[in-house]
């Protein structure tokens, strides 16, 4: 039975460079009504984790949560998924610094920017500034990771920087870190203290 799994490789698939019949027929068979499109696995995480905690299953509303692997490949994705594509409603995420780019990439697609939201730095800066360093620092403690946090703290590289910088980076630091902290960091929120991208990127959903 096809799934929003399925549909996501379908068209990453497409993306790449492969046919686009098994995306079209599966956002018509599922039925898929949005997609958000994230730059990467940790950012799906944290989008994931709350949806959950509020109750939301976004597949079975026709949601689709897609990494699109990189936030250069905005133009590709929202071509393949948009107006211009599958017809799909498109949101997402994106940063500050990028979202110049995001516009250009966004109105050659004919899709609205103002759909996506904003972060200052990133999700991880925005996640660690709700919660505060300290908060933070316990969480890494109780999921096993004190002393890898201990030893980056010690680099050279770090002295410079401020206690969320260097969270920011620690977080960067071992392939699959960012993506289990994205849920752990969400998941570790009050619920009025949901970082204002994230928030109204799910209540626009």
């Amino acid at each position: 039975m096809a799934d929003m799994q399925t549909f996501r490789e379908a068209v990453a698939a497409w993306a790449a460079g492969g046919p686009g019949d098994g995306a079209r027929e599966l956002a018509g068979r599922l039925p898929v009504r949005a997609v958000v499109l994230l730059e990467g696995l940790s950012d799906a995480a944290a989008v994931g984790a709350l949806a959950t905690s509020r109750g939301r299953n976004l597949a079975a509303e026709g949601v689709c949560v897609l990494s699109m692997g990189g936030a250069m490949s905005v133009g590709r994705f929202a071509r393949l998924l948009g107006p211009t594509g599958l017809g799909l409603r498109l949101t997402g995420l994106c940063d500050e610094a990028e979202r110049p780019y995001y516009a250009r990439a966004l109105a050659r697609a004919d899709t609205a920017p103002q759909e996506f939201f904003v972060c200052a730095a990133d999700l991880e800066d925005e996640l660690i500034r709700a919660l505060g360093v300290t908060r933070v620092a316990e969480l890494v403690r109780a999921e096993g990771d004190p002393r890898a946090l201990r030893t980056f703290l010690r680099q050279p590289a770090q002295q410079g920087r401020t206690s969320p910088q260097q969270l920011r980076r620690f977080l960067g630091t071992k392939k699959g870190r960012k993506i289990h902290y994205g849920r752990v960091l969400v998941e570790a929120l009050d619920p009025d203290r949901t970082p204002a991208p994230l928030d109204g990127l799910l209540t626009s959903l």
